[in-house]
């Protein structure tokens, strides 16, 4: 609404933004960002959803309404905008530990230990890039402040990165900042998390990890550049809790799953960058936004077809309230399936491709249309009306596969399509595990970004170690 609303003042025409009372921060910060600090808001108090209709009215009329009109005819003035440091000015001379304490409290750390981007550090970074410091990556809401290499090296320093691994840390940049991700989105009330895929050989190169152990920190490369993701969230597009972040309950940076190359090799396996346009031999990052990650636990593999059958429960058993983005605003759930390298070593024996085990996973990971119908309407009242997905069908406003008929029994599936379905090989080549994660649809949809290497990459890795 306050995007709307600046959009229409910008073109002359007085609005106010009405804005439930847990989000009048919100509300405030990203007008802010909007270049609109004394945009009108509209308080409403308390949650709306917890409230009668008649305690609703009653805080309308008491607060809202005198709101509105003074926002609709009063002059809303202006502010002067805050003046930023240049990137190579020194704003702050001390300590480590009061280096430390200046950035925690200026909200710009996560409050664990950093390293200070000290200028000297920050060209470390930027030596393991031939684009210019100043080379503008794209615009984040919602602060709208320009991502730029140079702030992704200070972001990149602040996280314990290496300077080698500048190439992977501005590609995700790209990834942010491209409009398709939807970046605005990421301080949405579900605290749903980014998730980096790194492909390619640059993987190998870096030392990050795609065995045993992988999404657990522990390994310098996996562990910086993850947390690289939450900080530069923070001190680029802006999303600080409490204010432009709004998770419920939020969630920790994730670190970087890397794909097991050597094993999607032997099994003639595209790896998941490839699937999304990038050459082999290519190294890219994968980028999106994931509510909730769980582990299909102890698969028993000799079967190909109990395994399938047992990776699409797991599927779509993870899978709840999200099912909205399955059925409605464009059918954009993209859900991403982990398997371990024995397990997809023994569906690769019985002739499956990526692309037939997700015709399969897309035929099986199933639930009933009335549980789907309880999701969207009745239990999280995002589609008005307790809505049956027939009748959706019928108006065009969810893909035909969802209305088959009105049998509320029948089975509906987990995404749209096969191809929305997102398969990655990962982890311990000796575990029989997978891991299930459910995408927050276009609330950071799936974006792919290749990876640029220097001039003389190998040469200069080899000087750096």
């Amino acid at each position: 609404m306050v995007r709307a609303s600046a959009v229409a003042e910008g073109v002359g025409v007085p609005t106010t933004s009405l804005v439930c009372e847990g989000f009048a921060g919100q509300a405030a910060t990203t007008a802010a960002g909007l270049g609109m600090p004394t945009l009108p808001l509209a308080l409403v108090p308390g949650h709306v959803d917890a409230q009668s209709a008649e305690e609703l009215r009653a805080n309308v009329l008491a607060v809202t309404v005198d709101a509105v009109v003074r926002g609709l005819t009063a002059d809303p003035g202006t502010v002067d905008d805050a003046a930023e440091p240049g990137p190579t000015d020194i704003v702050f001379e001390g300590t480590a530990e009061e280096i430390a304490r200046l950035f925690y409290e200026n909200e710009w750390s996560d409050g664990l230990p950093i390293v200070p981007p000290t200028v000297e550090r920050v060209r470390q970074f930027l030596a393991f890039s031939d684009r210019p410091a100043e080379e503008e990556l794209g615009v984040l809401l919602p602060d709208r402040r320009v991502a730029t290499v140079w702030n992704v090296a200070v972001n990149g320093v602040l996280a314990g990165c290496r300077p080698s691994y500048m190439p992977v840390l501005v590609a995700i940049a790209e990834a942010a900042a491209d409009p398709g991700y939807g970046v605005e989105h990421s301080g949405d009330t579900t605290g749903a998390e980014m998730l980096v895929i790194l492909d390619g050989p640059v993987a190998r190169e870096l030392g990050f990890n795609a065995g045993q152990g992988a999404l657990r920190d522990g390994i310098q490369a996996n562990t910086t550049v993850g947390r690289f993701t939450r900080l530069f969230l923070r001190n680029v597009a802006g999303f600080l809790p409490g204010k432009t972040d709004k998770g419920t309950f939020g969630g920790t940076w994730r670190v970087v799953l890397a794909e097991d190359a050597e094993a999607l090799a032997r099994l003639g396996w595209p790896s998941l960058a490839e699937e999304r346009g990038v050459s082999p031999g290519e190294s890219a990052v994968t980028v999106g936004r994931y509510t909730t990650g769980a582990t299909i636990g102890s698969a028993f593999a000799a079967d190909p077809d109990r395994l399938i059958a047992y990776l699409a429960d797991g599927l779509a058993k993870h899978v709840g309230w999200e099912f909205v983005y399955s059925v409605w605003r464009g059918a954009s759930l993209r859900p991403l399936l982990v398997l371990s390298p024995i397990l997809a070593q023994a569906l690769a024996r019985a002739a499956h491709t990526k692309e037939t085990l997700r015709r399969r996973l897309f035929a099986e990971a199933r639930v009933p249309a009335r549980l789907v119908e309880r999701y969207i309407g009745e239990w999280t009242n995002i589609v008005p009306g307790r809505p049956r997905l027939a009748d959706l069908a019928r108006r065009g406003e969810t893909p035909p596969v969802f209305g088959e008929s009105d049998d509320p029994e029948r089975l509906v599936p987990v995404a749209a399509r096969p191809e929305d379905i997102l398969i990655a090989v990962s982890g311990d080549p000796l575990r029989t595990n997978a891991y299930a994660f459910v995408s927050n649809g276009m609330h950071g949809f799936p974006t792919t970004k290749r990876i640029g290497l220097p001039a003389g990459w190998g040469e200069r890795l080899r000087a750096s170690s």
